[in-house]
Parts: C-alpha cells; sequence; structure tokens
C-alpha cells in the first residue's frame, strides 16, 4: 500500500512537472521557470553528491586519512586554489591549477583527438575506394576540404568542385537537424505516452 501510495505520489509530481514545461509552449511564465530551476538545482546537488561519493571520498579522504599518502595534498592544494577566485584579491592564484589542468588535458586530448577524428576516417575512407560509396565519401571529403582552401579563387573547375562541396555540406547539416529534430520529437512522444498512459490511463 505505501509503494502504490508513493508510486502515485511520484507519477502526480512528474505529471505536474511535465504540464509546466508544456507550459512554454504557450509562452514563458513564471511556472515554466519553476520546473528549469528545479531541475537545474536537482541536477547540480546530484552531481556534487556523485562527485563528492565517487572522486573527493576514494581519492583525496581515504587516501589521505585513511592509506596516509601525503602526496594527495599537492593535487588537493591546487584544486583548491580554483576556489581563491571567489575572493578578487587572491584570484591571480587560480591560474596555476587552470594552467595546469588545460595543458594536461590538451596534451591527451590533442593525440586522441587526432588518432579518432583525423587519422581513424582518413583510413576509412582511403580503405574502401573500391565501391562506389567509398569513391563518393572521398570526393565529399575533399571537395569539402577544397571549400574552406581560402587562398585559391573558387573559379573555374576548382570553383565547380567547391561548390560540390557545398552541396555535401548542406546534406550533412540538413541530416544533423533531421535528427536533431527526430530525437526532440522522441522525446515529446515519451512525455505524451507518460501524460496518458501512466497519468491518466487514457492508453494502455
Amino acid at each position: 500500500m505505501e509503494k502504490e501510495t508513493l508510486m502515485e505520489i511520484g507519477t502526480f509530481t512528474a505529471l505536474v512537472l511535465t504540464l509546466l514545461i508544456f507550459s512554454f509552449l504557450y509562452k514563458e511564465n513564471p511556472f515554466y521557470r519553476f520546473a528549469e530551476y528545479l531541475l537545474v538545482g536537482i541536477s547540480v546537488g546530484y552531481y556534487l553528491v556523485i562527485i563528492c561519493r565517487n572522486t573527493i571520498y576514494p581519492l583525496v579522504i581515504d587516501k589521505l586519512f585513511v592509506q596516509g599518502e601525503l602526496l594527495v595534498l599537492v593535487p588537493t592544494a591546487l584544486g583548491c586554489l580554483m576556489f581563491v577566485r571567489l575572493k578578487k584579491k587572491w584570484a591571480y592564484l587560480s591560474r596555476l591549477p587552470l594552467a595546469l589542468m588545460i595543458g594536461f588535458g590538451a596534451g591527451i586530448s590533442i593525440p586522441a583527438m587526432l588518432q579518432a577524428r583525423i587519422l581513424k576516417q582518413m583510413s576509412a575512407s582511403m580503405q574502401s575506394l573500391l565501391t562506389v560509396n567509398g569513391v563518393v565519401i572521398l570526393i565529399g571529403v575533399t571537395s569539402t576540404i577544397a571549400y574552406f582552401y581560402f587562398s585559391k579563387r573558387q573559379e573555374g573547375m576548382f570553383g565547380r568542385f567547391t561548390q560540390l562541396g557545398t552541396y555535401f555540406l548542406m546534406v550533412f547539416f540538413g541530416a544533423t537537424f533531421g535528427y536533431t529534430v527526430m530525437s526532440r520529437i522522441s522525446l515529446l512522444i515519451g512525455r505524451l505516452e507518460f501524460v496518458l498512459r501512466d497519468a491518466f490511463g487514457i492508453i494502455s
């Protein structure tokens, strides 16, 4: 009985919040902003708890006070320096952890992104040149890259080739937009299904 009551309360709460979000379809209003701020606040609180449980406790508190690893004080101090930005007088001290974070992040991500987004795609484009799809991909890649080559006037044969690249770009943007619209429609269908089936029981 208690589980059913809790489920009914949860369903009612979800229904009210869903209708508050849908009220934006009329115009922006305080009810929509309340639901929006509630979502942001709950999300921040949830991720804060996750970070404390999965990062701060096992990597800082446990290693420092249980395992006695004093070396943990170095990254902990650097992390604490991030918060001195809240005081303008000491804000310059936060540049050190920011510089280290950006430097290490760039050093790790650039080779990985180069491997995943350039070398892998180049390899995949070259391996299928004997097929029709491979030829189309090769033409699309080269013509699109040629379109962004601004050191040469885009006229004559070269201009027509770069124009072909714009067609490939339009197809890409159209497909991306269509995928975005379909994903939003699927979210809308999910919410409508919840309202009509779980909340009101109109459909089964």
